[in-house]
């Protein structure tokens, strides 16, 4: 991802700069001539409009720089302006060549400075012969200027103009620099976007990836011993649920949200699975409301709770246990909660316990930031875990 000033931009800048000159310029001859103020203008829109195409030309020469270092950039800039200059200048002289001669032929014979600038005194005396005198010495002087500069007169004038443009052209890449800095940080940011973005959804899938393990483990070993225990009709079918749990499961990419009816139907596939274990103590209760059915969850956050309602509420106890898992809507949250009626956790059983919380907490964290609460613990009858998420839906 190369950072680039716009087109549109770097247009604007140019034509901002130049029609700043034209303004200035135009001001300026209004102010001290009082003649030939529409033929200037006339003039100086011609070289306005081809300086605007001359920066044009030097903007794509100077943004061949535009990757390398800055000391790189100003030395081309320094480098690049000069050519330029001159030919703005040569345009500027070609331009006003026929009004120059019309200027020179008006105030040809008067006195001029080293600049080429008229030479305007007012005599301290009204004596004839004084006038005469001086403007005899101001011709003098004149023809000794035109004498000297000779035929470097013209590339004097042309040095001269090109020298002002050429700081135009300085101060021009001076803005464009900037222009390109500020690109350079807006890449640099969407660059880093899109890191965080790659990273959080690696941490998403690494999380999502823990689950799945555990569950298999879980369940293969509860299908060897309903193997080794001769119960093939039930091992059959454990197989096929086992199947349908995970034809659901895969069926979305880890880091995706999932409607969380889809959500309770993976859950109710997974409970399926744990009645073959548990055929007389696992009584399952599912309770989504029909407005709630297309709101959005990570994929599979349930299972954790409901893995740890099965492990240490519905093994360890030889009665009834019932596991409820219901969805309800506050104030724009969405609340789940994952209950049981068992006896809880057993002393010594925290820590695969937290595992599988954590796990859940890191995920919800991933997912939507430090807006989500994750509390579980122990309520009279039995164990609950709640989480509240922001209610989102249709992805």
């Amino acid at each position: 991802m190369r950072a680039s000033v716009p087109f549109r931009a770097v247009l604007i800048s140019i034509v901002v700069l130049w029609a700043t000159y034209f303004t200035l310029a135009t001001l300026r001859w209004a102010v001290i001539a009082d003649h030939s103020a529409a033929e200037m203008a006339q003039s100086r829109a011609i070289v306005t409009v081809a300086g605007i195409a001359i920066t044009l030309i030097f903007w794509l020469l100077l943004r061949l720089f535009d990757a390398r270092p800055l000391w790189m950039k100003v030395a081309a800039a320094l480098l690049l302006s000069l050519p330029v200059s001159l030919v703005m200048a040569q345009v500027n002289n070609t331009v006003f060549a026929e009004m120059n001669a019309k200027m020179e032929a008006k105030y040809e014979g008067q006195a001029k400075d080293a600049n080429g600038d008229l030479i305007i005194e007012v005599p301290d005396s009204t004596d004839p012969d004084a006038q005469k005198s001086m403007e005899a010495e101001k011709r003098a002087k004149f023809e000794e200027y035109s004498k000297h500069l000779g035929p470097f007169a013209f590339l004097y004038h042309l040095t001269d103009l090109a020298f002002s443009r050429y700081f135009m052209m300085l101060a021009w890449s001076a803005i464009y620099f900037s222009m390109l800095a500020t690109a350079q940080v807006r890449v640099a940011e969407r660059r880093e976007q899109m890191f965080r973005s790659a990273a959080k959804a690696a941490e998403l899938r690494s999380l999502r990836y823990q689950v799945n393990p555990h569950f298999l483990f879980n369940t293969l070993n509860s299908l060897s011993a309903l193997v080794m225990t001769g119960k093939a009709e039930q091992a059959e079918r454990m197989i096929q649920t086992i199947s349908g749990f995970y034809r659901h499961s895969l069926t979305n990419e880890p880091t995706a949200d999932v409607a969380l009816e889809q959500e309770f139907e993976l859950q109710r596939h997974y409970l399926n699975i744990e009645e073959v274990r548990f055929p007389e103590r696992l009584k399952t209760v599912f309770d989504l409301p029909d407005d709630l059915v297309d709101a959005r969850v990570p994929g599979m956050i349930l299972q954790p709770l409901v893995e740890n309602s099965v492990k240490y509420a519905v093994s360890p106890i030889n009665r009834s246990v019932t596991v409820t898992i219901a969805a309800r809507e506050e104030f724009d949250r969405l609340v789940i909660t994952v209950t049981d009626d068992g006896p809880g956790v057993p002393e010594g059983a925290e820590h695969g316990f937290g595992i599988g919380l954590a796990n859940v907490r890191d995920r919800l964290e991933a997912r939507f930031g430090p807006d989500v609460a994750l509390n579980s613990g122990p309520i009279p009858g039995g164990y609950k875990s709640e989480m509240r998420i922001p209610l989102t839906r249709n992805g």
